[in-house]
């Protein structure tokens, strides 16, 4: 593969978006084959990665249960939507050491992930925390339909339930729509936050269905793995961080921008 000249640049000739590919409905089913092979590929990498984000979930979610309420548990599950796009970082680390051939390295995958990119990287986690405040805060206002009654029954609930379902849908689709495709294009090429975004947001409204389609994916295996009693996380967040990375190649054409050397010190960059 033909990468672009990493010397001297002009950023201002670089174009504000990068270009998408439009995508088949079924395409999501591939990237979720690619990830499966990814993850045999790195199993202690990514299963390393998946038992730690599991554990994290899984602390959580007890200490909201134990020491609030089952709706304090529901809102900390929610928020996992606004963490999760930055925790598969290393994940893309590692997809992009295999695409090179190298061996993947735990250790230089979290070295390029929290380091070269850490400005990038911080920039994005303000704006998803900025979104997170907006839906916490509409969380509370939709408290007003939530019945007076000490013991309401199941009817007087649908009012509250669908208007916070409706309200939470939306904040998880504008998070998604923000970070489908921004962090890996952040990994991958010398891209600014924000073009990375805007071309997240672009793609993903120029291939409605396809990206539908994923998103159901993701939260099927979301649900599947909470289900198991967090232990099906350990595989499914791998799968799902490495089919993000495939993802992001088939849909975004950033030859454009040049390359960054993910994760690699001294090795030659000869592909």
């Amino acid at each position: 593969m033909t990468e672009p000249p990493t010397g001297d640049i002009d950023k201002d000739t670089m174009p504000f978006v990068a270009p998408c590919r439009e995508l088949s409905m079924f395409a999501p089913f591939g990237w979720l084959k690619k990830g499966i092979a990814d993850l045999g590929r790195a199993p202690q990498q990514g299963l390393t990665y998946g038992f730690f984000m599991a554990l994290v979930m899984a602390i959580v979610v007890w200490l909201a249960w134990a020491y609030g309420s089952h709706w304090f548990m529901l809102a900390m599950l929610g928020g996992f939507v606004f963490i999760a796009p930055l925790s598969c970082i290393g994940l893309y680390a590692i997809s992009a050491q295999l695409e090179r051939g190298q061996t993947p390295s735990m250790a230089r995958s979290l070295r390029a992930a929290f380091k070269r990119h850490l400005g990038n990287e911080m920039i994005f986690a303000i704006a998803l925390l900025i979104v997170f405040l907006i839906w916490a805060r509409a969380a509370v206002m939709i408290s007003i339909f939530f019945p007076m009654s000490a013991h309401p029954e199941i009817g007087d609930l649908v009012p509250y339930l669908t208007i916070g379902t409706a309200v939470g849908a939306f904040f998880a689709i504008v998070t998604f729509s923000v970070s489908a495709f921004s962090l890996p294009m952040i990994m991958h090429r010398d891209v600014d936050s924000i073009t990375a975004i805007v071309t997240s947001i672009n793609a993903v409204l120029r291939n409605k269905l396809p990206m539908m389609v994923w998103l159901a994916l993701i939260m099927l295996g979301l649900i599947i793995g909470m289900m198991t009693a967090f232990v099906g996380l350990i595989v499914i967040l791998p799968v799902i961080g490495y089919g993000a990375w495939h993802g992001y190649q088939e849909t975004i054409v950033a030859d454009d921008f040049p390359r960054h050397s993910v994760g690699i010190t001294s090795v030659p960059r000869n592909s």
